[in-house]
């Protein structure tokens, strides 16, 4: 059995990407997202969960480029040396603004993959243990046609490989739940239809987590602190078309929410 969960990151970050991400939902292939309790459009995000109840939601926790934080993950680890960061507090007050929204969520992620780090993987799973949060994302991708991937992507995913088995082996140790498999990092902003359908063809046997930013493009969001912008668009008619269904269907893959796996013990 191949399951994928098509989770979007950065629901709450502009009006036109939670529209997006919701469009993704009703008309596509996307089962989950996470939310940014620092988002500029949060309450409309909230507001977009409850009119949609099968949307799995989850936390995008954020370190980096929200107020008063850092702009850069390199900035973030110079403060993290310098012990000028709370991390568990940031992290902890986000996940408490999500919870007193209403909405429960189901997983944690974090923007730019900053539990990566090992002070921020610590905050991580403390929060998954005090909330019940269990899954959390392993952001490694499998083998995958990513071949035209930018430079600085493929330099990222080595380096990410080279801290896979630490990290994997803290999560396991801490009772944290992970996917058997993850994709999207080296096509984050240049996948369309056919590249999607190409993986989901490739996926191999278990649970899958594929990372995508779907969204409108409008004022709002080119005037956002953002590389992400026309590319959204690009990534939300990708997840929308009627070829990435097809590739679903004769790869015999299932779609599922880490909320329906919780549910199945799976």
């Amino acid at each position: 059995m191949r399951t994928l969960i098509v989770n979007a990151d950065d629901f709450g970050f502009t009006r036109d990407v939670n529209e997006g991400i919701v469009h993704a939902h009703r008309a596509g292939i996307l089962t989950s997202t996470t939310l940014m309790a620092t988002g500029a459009a949060f309450s409309q995000a909230v507001e977009l969960a409850r009119e949609n109840p099968s949307l799995d939601i989850g936390c995008h926790l954020v370190l980096v480029g929200g107020p008063g934080m850092p702009p850069t993950v390199g900035q973030l680890i110079r403060a993290l040396a310098l012990g000028r960061i709370e991390v568990y507090e940031t992290l902890a007050a986000q996940v408490k603004r999500i919870l007193d929204a209403g909405v429960r969520p189901t997983h944690l992620d974090t923007h730019k993959h900053t539990h990566l780090l090992p002070p921020v993987l610590d905050a991580v799973i403390r929060i998954a243990e005090e909330t019940g949060i269990r899954w959390v994302r392993r952001p490694f991708d499998f083998p995958l046609h990513a071949g035209g991937a930018p430079m600085k992507a493929r330099l990222a995913h080595r380096a990410f490989g080279l801290m896979r088995p630490a990290f994997s082996g803290v999560l396991r140790r801490r009772g944290c739940r992970v996917t058997d498999h993850f994709a999207g990092f080296r096509v984050t902003g240049r996948f369309d239809a056919g590249e999607l359908a190409r993986l989901i063809r490739s996926l191999p046997p278990g649970s899958t987590e594929f990372m995508c930013h779907p969204g409108y493009c409008t004022d709002e969001l080119r005037a956002a602190r953002t590389r992400l912008k026309e590319s959204r668009r690009q990534e939300l008619d990708a997840l929308t078309s009627p070829e990435v269904r097809r590739a679903l269907e004769e790869a015999g893959v299932r779609l599922a929410s880490f909320g329906e796996l919780d549910r199945a013990g799976s």
